[in-house]
């Protein structure tokens, strides 16, 4: 299911949801963490890019492991450079994942009008905080995954 998109390599057209969603569900969930007055507006987003980010950086992920099997990537240099690469992948994922799960528990209980907030303020503050901490790191590992990935490419592996 991974390995082409009508008999292409799938990893290609896949990363670019990735490379999109995750910088939007990082701003959205920064916005949302440290802005009252965006959270009305930005709640339902960051909702849906919290359930939509996941899946596009698993499929990225998925589609680069059936992509780094090809006959063409064989040799021992280039699988070390595309191990490196698959590993930020996968740490983007765990981060991305902690990400929705933060983000998501924050649109729970951090409501746009404080008055319907649930639970203690503290957990608001950690929760708020934690999602800054998962978005920057989410940015961090989307870039360097993205430009080790373009290196490989644009300096001929």
């Amino acid at each position: 299911m991974f390995e082409r998109v009508l008999g292409l390599p799938a990893h290609p057209f896949f990363i670019h949801a990735a490379v999109v969603l995750v910088p939007l569900l990082a701003v959205a969930g920064i916005l949302y963490a440290v802005w009252p007055g965006a959270r009305r507006h930005v709640r339902w987003t960051l909702i849906v890019l919290a359930v939509a980010t996941p899946g596009a950086v698993f499929a990225a992920k998925e589609s680069g492991e059936a992509f780094q099997k090809s006959a063409n990537f064989q040799s021992g240099e280039l699988q070390a450079k595309i191990g490196e690469h698959g590993d930020l992948g996968s740490t983007l994922l765990l981060v991305v994942v902690g990400l929705t799960l933060v983000a998501l528990a924050t649109a729970y209980l951090v409501r746009p009008v404080p008055t319907d907030s649930v639970g203690p303020v503290a957990a608001h503050w950690a929760l708020s905080g934690l999602m800054v901490v998962l978005a920057l790191a989410a940015l961090y590992y989307v870039f360097k995954a993205g430009d080790t990935g373009a290196k490989m490419v644009w300096d001929g592996f």
